[in-house]
């Protein structure tokens, strides 16, 4: 059975990167290109992994992770940024609330998204 991804991020450019990365794969990657679309498209999906970035106009990812998480525990959160010490204290707060996620630094390369996909879904 295909897992499923999704990649909230506002620049498309990242998002087509992770889609180019990843065509090679048996995921399926769909994405969102605002945190609000993304917090609809996990009210609507099954997925097993999202990847997401923080600095986003409208909702920054801070406040879309912890929507996803009211609706979802368990699933696999990455977020993607150039931007975590501009979020630090944000992303400590959420840690010191429960909410679980990973932190994943930008740039990433078409290998290192292949294979930190690959160790999460295998």
């Amino acid at each position: 059975m295909a897992k499923n991804i999704l990649v909230i991020d506002d620049d498309e450019g990242i998002r087509k990167s992770f889609i180019l990365s990843l065509e090679e794969t048996n995921y399926t990657v769909a994405e969102a290109e605002s945190g609000e679309r993304g917090i609809k498209m996990c009210a609507g999906g099954n997925y097993d992994l999202i990847y997401l970035d923080l600095k986003m106009p409208g909702m920054n990812g801070i406040d879309v992770l912890r929507e996803i998480r009211k609706n979802d525990k368990n699933v696999n959160i990455y977020i993607v940024t150039a931007f975590h010490k501009e979020f630090l204290s944000q992303l400590n707060s959420a840690s010191e609330e429960g909410i679980k996620y990973e932190l994943l630094r930008k740039p990433l390369e078409a290998s290192q998204i292949v294979e930190v996909t690959k160790s999460i879904l295998n």
